[in-house]
């Protein structure tokens, strides 16, 4: 690639260079073409500094996109950005898939950066251009540019939010997402990809582009960094690019503060204002975040930052938002959402009915798009089966903005990129530009403000899909939070997690269901409530009372391995005691086992026989066998165990465990000291009043606990009925969905036409730019043509006349009108009867033609006859050139009358001479020389008149010459004599004739002289 040389000041204009086509520093595709390189008539005005340092492992790619009205917008735009800003530019305009985009050539005249058109694999470089070829899709991936061929040619296409999400996941914080003038609402949905990997989202503000719906659509998302006129972007672009490379997160060195201190300082007043707590969220994630919050105010440590914050309550939501970005779509990872629909979705639905409905929770649901996919899986997967349960999904997030638009369930129809058509029909209502979720489908979902880290969760849940929101926290929230899900789930659950996301070490309670898109089944077995979230053993914590949750007194069907010894140990028991597998491996322990059970030396290990302390091993390996033989109860009475005082007396209790039937094979040990028999004491009837009334107690805790179920169960039915109440008015807005859905294939069609209209749009603005171009070329060609006055017939394969230059008409009897008619129809002033087949032949062989040929005004012209190549090198026609020759045709005449003449003349032994019309002599013979004893230098070049020194001024001559001649032309044996000083009298018989050559001024006298003085004498 040629490198643009760099101007030294930006302020000075530079000089307009010839485009020229590039080579491309890739390998191209076959269905690309060359781009061509470019110089800009301007530099970038001094108000945009001229270089922004890139970051230190690597450089901004700026993707832009546009539809109608867009090509004004990126003149705008690059006119104002200096050549070497440091940064890569893409362009993703909505281009016509059969014609030929001319862009490149229309941009090149505003920027002096290199333009390529993309071809498969072209790597991305900094201060270069690269522009989407029509028909084609486009991706980058490791700096490399991919293309793909269109699904459809004609319709709706998404090709910038294709480009906008690669770009995100290609270079993250380095991408920077553009949206431009154009219709529709195509960009959104890629900016938030781009917002939602740190990168940085610009916007045309609509007061200044030609076409508002793409940009209207994209500041709808309420994620755009900045919304500018395209000419101020340029500016603000490097002024962020210059400033990121500035910004420093650790204060210096004389400060005593700790980067870590002032960041929590952030994060607190954040948690002040909003009541979101970040501080064990991943610290590079919420680096970042501040980081480019820093550099948009320009603002380069952070202590600066903090003071900005304190001062400033709108950056604290702003930075809130920036943390919190709205990341989803539709069927995100399409193929992840096609295993759910076809491994996990059956077998979760296996044992439902409409007592025991499938209950799913979506924490971090954003907007909406990932619970309305998991309704629309549901519904297909049970029309699949022919099997209708009710469904419950519960989709959360701590975002009240988002859950309002995905209370709405209205999306824009860049929705359609990730939903196919069928799904659209069926799910969706269309409402102009946008789609509206179907009633059916918005009453499975409940929507609800939610903070997974302290709000309580949900419970008897069949699939937990929490993608994308443990990336975001550190490792002490994920050891708290994965715990918590497993929690909530049922026994063969699913938790479904992102593609970066992972259990961690908690592989005791999750089976892989999925490696490759991380789903997990909870295994069969330990359920503890988790501690962290203030969950005490036995007792349950329910949601909020707005999602319609269960009491606790339903989880009858959900028993955890520690549920169950809790509940063995409290009805029946008090000691300690641990469950073993047929192995004699511990799996649980509960209570203080330590008096019983000593770790041994050596490997470590949790067999109980290997741990069991003196005087307990060989009870244990006897009562194992037995109760695994029998499957019953085993009792061992007054085993002496050594303790670390002495010895104690117990008794040894093995449980076979026959409920639920998937922890059969678990033994529980039970550890029940024997007490020291003590006499009764006086006071029975006061044991008794205590008895009572700790009964009494007990009774008044269980009806409080009883109270507290109901309290909790009405308002879940409030809830319940305030969704009935909202469903009804749903269904009543429905009522219209039979008129609507007729209007549906016509709104198809008007997408498809408002789509055309875009690309006609974009394809208008560059042909008014070419024919601009056009218009010029051709005025200076007419110009040119003009100038030199040669005549030029343009003519096609079939010799039609394509044009012609106004000097042909002298030649050939050419009018405006006669353009396409053939060129043997036209009357010709010019003597060439092989016009017609000489053309053919030129034509045919790929030769030229050279022929004079005569004018009926008697002028002479020379014949060229080419074949016409156009610039892809193909014969199309044929020009014919007439030049004047007439000058150089009489100069030749002239020259050959002259050889002839003086060949002849030379010959004849009488004196001659050959005057010009003003009596010049332009030659004399030797004859002539002799018998006037003169020489050449004396005599050509000379008046007749003043030869000899003026002896040859005869009155006689005279009247001969300019009287008699002009009127006779001829003149025979005119005597004259003379005396001459040197040879004596002459007696001479003149003859003189007028010679005319082709023209009328080439008027020329031959005079004979017959000196008659000598023949008298030979003759006396």
């Amino acid at each position: 690639m040629a490198k643009t040389k760099k101007s030294k000041e930006s302020s000075k204009p530079a000089k307009k260079a010839p485009g020229k086509t590039v080579k491309a520093p890739a390998k191209p595709s076959k269905s690309s073409t060359t781009g061509v390189k470019g110089r800009a008539k301007k530099t970038a005005p001094a108000s945009a500094e001229k270089t922004a340092h890139p970051p230190a492992n690597g450089f901004y790619i700026i993707g832009i996109g546009a539809s109608a009205g867009g090509l004004d917008a990126m003149e705008k735009l690059l006119r104002h950005m200096p050549p070497d800003s440091g940064m890569g530019f893409v362009l993703v305009p909505h281009l016509d898939p059969g014609h030929k985009s001319m862009m490149g050539d229309l941009l090149r005249r505003f920027t002096k950066m290199d333009i390529f058109q993309a071809e498969e694999g072209m790597k991305v470089r900094p201060d270069t251009i690269y522009i989407i070829p029509p028909n084609r899709e486009m991706a980058i991936r490791n700096g490399k540019l991919l293309l793909f061929e269109l699904k459809q040619e004609r319709g709706v296409r998404h090709p910038i939010d294709f480009f906008f999400r690669s770009l995100a996941e290609d270079r993250g914080v380095y991408g920077i997402g553009i949206v431009l003038s154009g219709t529709g609402t195509e960009g959104a949905l890629g900016l938030r990809s781009i917002k939602g990997e740190g990168g940085l989202a610009l916007v045309q503000d609509p007061a200044t582009a030609s076409y508002g719906g793409m940009p209207e659509s994209a500041i709808g998302t309420g994620i755009v960094d900045y919304v500018l006129p395209p000419e101020k972007m340029a500016k603000k672009l490097m002024d962020y690019v210059r400033q990121s490379s500035r910004v420093v997160v650790r204060p210096p060195e004389r400060e005593k503060e700790q980067p870590q201190n002032l960041l929590q300082k952030v994060l607190g007043i954040v948690r002040a204002q909003t009541g979101v707590d970040f501080s064990l969220y991943k610290t590079n994630t919420i680096v970042r975040r501040i980081e480019k919050r820093m550099a948009m105010h320009q603002v380069q440590a952070m202590e600066d930052y903090l003071i900005y914050l304190r001062n400033s309550p709108h950056e604290v939501n702003s930075l809130l938002k920036e943390i919190l970005i709205r990341v989803t779509n539709f069927f995100r990872d399409a193929q992840a959402f096609d295993a759910i629909k076809s491994e996990i979705m059956p077998k979760l639905i296996q044992n439902k009915s409409e007592d025991n409905p499938l209950r799913i929770w979506v924490p971090g649901c954003s907007t909406g798009e990932e619970a309305y996919s998991l309704a629309i899986i549901v519904r297909e997967t049970m029309e699949q089966a022919q099997k209708m349960f009710p469904v419950q999904i519960f989709a959360t997030d701590i975002d009240a903005g988002a859950i309002e638009i995905a209370r709405a369930g209205v999306y824009t129809d860049s929705i359609t990129a990730d939903v196919s058509p069928e799904r659209l029909a069926r799910y969706f209502l269309k409402q102009g530009g946008n789609y509206k979720v179907r009633g059916e489908l918005r009453e499975m979902v409940v929507f609800a403000v939610h903070n997974i880290l302290k709000d309580p969760p949900f419970l008897k849940l069949d699939l937990v899909s929490c993608r994308n929101v443990l990336i975001y926290m550190g490792t002490e929230l994920q050891r708290k939070i994965i715990p918590l899900l497993r929690y909530t789930l049922n026994q063969e659950g699913v938790l479904f997690l992102g593609p970066s996301e992972n259990i961690g070490d908690f592989t005791e309670l999750f089976s892989v269901a999925d490696k490759r898109w991380k789903m997990f089944r909870a295994k069969r077995g330990e359920r503890a409530v988790p501690a962290e979230f203030g969950l005490q053993a036995g007792t349950v914590t329910g949601p909020q009372p707005n999602s319609k949750e269960p009491s606790p007194r339903d989880l009858h069907t959900d028993v955890s391995l520690g549920e169950l010894a809790e509940d063995l140990l409290l009805s029946e028991y008090s000691p300690c005691c641990l469950i073993v597998n047929e192995r004699g491996d511990i799996v649980y322990f509960y209570g203080k086992t330590g008096k019983y059970l000593e770790p041994p030396s050596g490997k470590a290990t949790l067999r109980i026989t290997e741990m069991a302390r003196e005087g307990l091993k060989l009870e244990l390996m006897s009562g194992l066998r037995k109760v695994f033989s029998r499957k019953e109860k085993v009792t061992s009475r007054g085993i002496r165990v050594k303790t670390n005082g002495g010895f104690e007396t117990i008794d040894l209790d093995l449980h076979y465990i026959k409920r639920p039937d998937y922890f059969e094979g678990l033994v529980m040990v039970v550890f029940k000291p024997v007490p020291t028999p003590k006499t009764e004491k006086a006071g029975t009837p006061k044991s008794r009043e205590a008895e009572r009334l700790t009964k009494h107690v007990s009774e008044l805790e269980y009806e409080l606990k009883t109270t507290k179920e109901r309290l909790q169960t009405t308002i879940e039915e409030l809830e319940t009925s305030n969704e009935e109440l909202k469903s009804s008015n749903e269904e009543l807005q429905s009522s219209n969905e039979e008129l609507q859905s007729t209007n549906e294939e016509l709104e198809t069609s008007r997408e498809e036409l408002q789509s055309i209209n875009e690309e006609l749009v974009t394809v208008n603005s560059e042909l008014q730019e070419k024919n601009e171009e056009l218009s010029r070329a051709n005025n200076d060609m007419n110009n040119l043509l003009a100038s030199t006055q040669i005549a030029t017939i343009f003519l096609d394969n079939s010799l039609k006349i394509k044009s012609f230059t106004p000097a042909a008409s002298e030649i050939v009897n050419l009018i405006q009108s006669d353009v396409g008619r053939p060129l043997r129809d036209i009357s010709s002033r010019i003597e060439y009867q092989n016009l017609v087949s000489d053309v053919k032949e030129v034509i045919t062989k790929l030769s030229k033609k050279e022929k004079p040929v005569k004018h009926e005004k008697n002028r002479w012209y020379l014949a060229k006859i080419l074949p016409y190549r156009t610039s892809e090198n193909v014969i199309d026609g044929a020009v014919l050139t007439f030049v004047d020759i007439t000058e150089q045709k009489n100069a030749q005449d002239e020259l050959r009358f002259a050889l002839t003449f003086r060949s002849i003349v030379q010959s004849i032994r009488e004196p001659i001479l050959l005057l010009d019309k003003k009596l010049m002599v332009e030659f004399a013979n030797e004859a002539f020389y002799n018998v006037f004893e003169t020489t050449p230098q004396e005599t050509v070049h000379r008046r007749v008149y003043e030869l000899g020194n003026g002896q040859w001024d005869i009155p006689a001559l005279k009247d001969i010459l300019e009287r008699i001649l002009p009127e006779k032309k001829t003149l025979c044996n005119y005597l004259v004599e003379h005396d001459f000083e040197d040879i004596g009298r002459k007696k001479m018989m003149l003859d003189a004739n007028v010679i005319f050559g082709d023209q009328k001024d080439s008027r020329r006298i031959l005079l004979t002289i017959n000196d008659v003085t000598e023949k008298k004498k030979e003759t006396g």
